[in-house]
């Protein structure tokens, strides 16, 4: 997937390469390596694909417990469509308080 599209963002090329926690619209959070994007996906490789539907933990409790025990990963690759994306977040960026 190349970084090179018509929608080639600052914010989102300084993301590639990093470990992220991407928030979804829908019950899902992603946490992952950033590959690329393009105008309708995001790329992450060894990702954690986690349906909140299927867990009584938050969101929060999730994400935090990822940073303090590491990612549990599920996926080699996933694509994210980008206009289903509420929050990008670098993994080392998560508060531990």
């Amino acid at each position: 997937m190349s970084t090179n599209g018509r929608d080639d963002s600052p914010l989102l090329h300084d993301l590639v390469g990093q470990i992220l926690v991407v928030d979804m619209s829908s019950t899902y959070v992603c946490l992952g390596t950033l590959l690329g994007y393009d105008e309708a996906f995001l790329e992450l490789a060894d990702a954690d694909l986690h349906d909140f539907r299927d867990s009584a933990v938050t969101r929060e409790v999730y994400v935090y417990d990822s940073v303090r025990i590491g990612i549990r990963r599920n996926r080699a690759r996933v694509l994210l469509r980008r206009d289903q994306i509420v929050a990008l977040t670098r993994f080392r960026d998560v508060s531990e308080s």
